[in-house]
Order: C-alpha cells, then structure tokens, then sequence
C-alpha cells in the first residue's frame, strides 16, 4: 500500500494570535492566443472534440509552434519567460495592496516550469520587484499555489508581515506538440497575492495537503525527454477523488459545509473534472470560478488566475467564504477554506 505524506492540522510551533489575508491580487497573460482551430493544424482532432472533453477554446502560450521566434536584436517582450510573467503579476498585486518589493519580506514563486535548473526562478522576479527579503521557489505541480498559501501563512504565524505569493508557469516549453492525448491542454500564466499578517484570527479557515509519489508515473516530463506524459484516464479517476476528499478535510476542519461556500475556486485542468468535484461536494455550478476557457491549465498559476479574475470582476464581497482544491503531478493535492477580507484592518 502506498505511503501518503498528509497533514491536516496546525504542526507544533506554528500556533499563533497572527492570522494572515489578502490584500492584493493580480494575473499575467502572454500575448499570443493559440485557439483550438491551430491545435488542429497539429493533429487529427476537431475543436468540438477539445472543448467537449476540457472547456478549453483557447490558451496562451510564450513558447511552442505558434509562437513567433524574436529576433535576437530586438527587446523581449516581458512576457516570454515564467521570470517576467510572475513579475507582472506579481508588481499588479502589489499595487493592489499599496506596497512596493520593500516591503515583501518573502516571496514564495510556485512553479513546475522554472526557467532554469539554477538559480531559483524567484531570484530574477525578486530583483525586477526590488524585493529585499527572501525569494524560493515550490514545486507541487499543479497544487502549488494552495502548498504555498499554506506555507505563506506559516510564515506569518512565525513572525513574516508580508508575503508575495505568486504561481507562474510557461508549460509550452514542456509540451510534447506531437502528443495528441494533451498537447492542447496546456497554457502559460501567472498569478499572484500578497498576504499579510493580521491580529488575531485569520482568513485561512481549514487546510489540507497531501502527496503519493508511487503515482508519480501517471504524470511527469523528464529531463531531456519530448515533454510531459500524461496518462489522462487515470489522472482524471484519481484526481477528482483525491480533491473531493481534502477539500471535505479542509471544510471540515474549517467547520463549514457547502451551503457556507461562496465560491469554489478549483485547480483549472479540465472543465470536467471541476463540475464533478463541485457536484460531490454538493456546490452548484454557479459558485465554480471558471477561467479554463479561455487559459487552459496552466498548473500553479490558475488557482490564482482564476482568484484575480473573480475579484476583479466582483463575484467575491467582504466575508466571502471561498474554497480552494487542486491535484497535481507527484501525485499532489491541497484544498484550504479562506475567508475574503482584503479591507481588514492591519
């Protein structure tokens, strides 16, 4: 039987009068649109078959056959690395909160598409930001951003004031454009929040993160290899198991019950996978933040895409009880209950 690393409750050392919210969001997108009618330019299938099995119309890429190579004597566009895209989302967020990089005492870069081996990608954001404290990247795959509240929280629970919490991703360098079973899923973005410390309790209500790593197999790209391996049956089986029962932990510990849900705010893999979960947990359609239409999965940054599109367009008020759940390679998992109070007092 497989051994599962889980936790579900504060560990020793991190309780605390120092809650934590958010203050700030933003999202980054690159410029270049690859629709389902140029994913059948690649291969045998049809933008009905896509959109039926994903919800995906389009996505955004900064990499991959559609993406026009840039001439080595002309400026980069800011958009064409997970570097710059975590950096646009992550100043948007920062204004939002009324900061600047100096006053970030840590930034958490969650990413499975780093720009490079070495160094951290955190480090090249924390320098376009002006951040002055730490920078370090987390990889839990499509889990990430939730790992990274978590994490984020700790951090204010041990004496952090502000924290830069970003997902970003350019999964088109890691796509395998000649796989037919996925190639057109994938997309690049980034996401992010700043989260800072407030008195007594705070808006993290209930979390729960997790990872079997004998299912490693069913989803992974290797170094050197054509890009990722995806065996898209099983990850669906077991994904929408594996975040129906942390979200449950997560709700239960934060002692709400779907009727408490404002919004639920899944990973964005595949538009399937979303409304069965929410229907499990016995949430409504309605109350799903949805941006996979038009983003595709873009792993750690779509829980937070998906966040700053809700808030922007004014789907979340002051109090709002929210869910967040994904899985991700590994096999990962995270679900946390967060109350939304971006004006509480500081």
């Amino acid at each position: 039987m497989a051994r599962v690393a889980q936790v579900t409750s504060t560990p020793p050392g991190l309780t605390s009068e120092r809650g934590c919210a958010i203050t700030g969001w933003g999202s980054a997108l690159p410029s270049t649109v690859v629709t389902n009618q140029q994913i059948m330019t690649l291969f045998d299938t049809s933008d009905e078959w896509i959109v039926e099995r994903t919800g995906i119309h389009e996505r955004r890429a900064a990499d991959g056959p559609f993406v026009s190579p840039r001439p080595a004597s002309s400026p980069p566009n800011g958009m064409g690395t997970t570097a710059q895209l975590a950096a646009q989302a992550g100043a948007q967020a920062l204004a939002k909160a009324g900061l600047s990089g100096a006053d970030i005492d840590m930034l958490v870069l969650c990413t499975t598409s780093p720009d490079q081996p070495i160094p951290a990608t955190s480090s090249p954001v924390a320098e376009a930001l002006g951040i002055k404290g730490g920078g370090m990247d987390l990889n839990a795959a499509c889990a990430g951003f939730t790992y990274g509240l978590v994490v984020a929280c700790g951090l204010v629970a041990v004496g952090a004031e502000k924290i830069l919490l970003v997902g970003a991703e350019t999964l088109t360098r890691l796509t395998n454009w000649s796989d037919r079973s996925n190639a057109f899923l994938f997309g690049d973005g980034a996401g992010a929040v700043v989260i800072e410390a407030v008195e007594g309790e705070g808006s993290l209500l209930g979390w729960d993160v997790g990872v079997d790593g004998s299912l490693q197999p069913l989803f992974f790209a290797d170094y050197g290899g054509p890009g990722m391996s995806m065996r898209g049956q099983e990850v669906f089986r077991r994904a929408v198991r594996m975040t129906v029962d942390s979200a449950t932990k997560s709700m239960e510990r934060a002692k709400v019950s779907a009727a408490d849900i404002a919004l639920f705010v899944p990973h964005q893999a595949n538009l399937r996978i979303m409304t069965a979960v929410a229907e499990r947990l016995g949430l409504p359609e309605d109350r799903i933040a949805s941006v996979i239409g038009h983003t595709g999965n873009t792993s750690s940054a779509s829980i937070p895409i998906a966040l700053a599109e809700a808030a922007d367009s004014g789907r979340l008020a002051e109090g709002d009880t929210i869910l967040l759940a994904g899985f991700g390679a590994g096999m990962t998992w995270a679900s946390a209950v967060w109350r939304w109070e971006p004006g509480r007092p500081r």
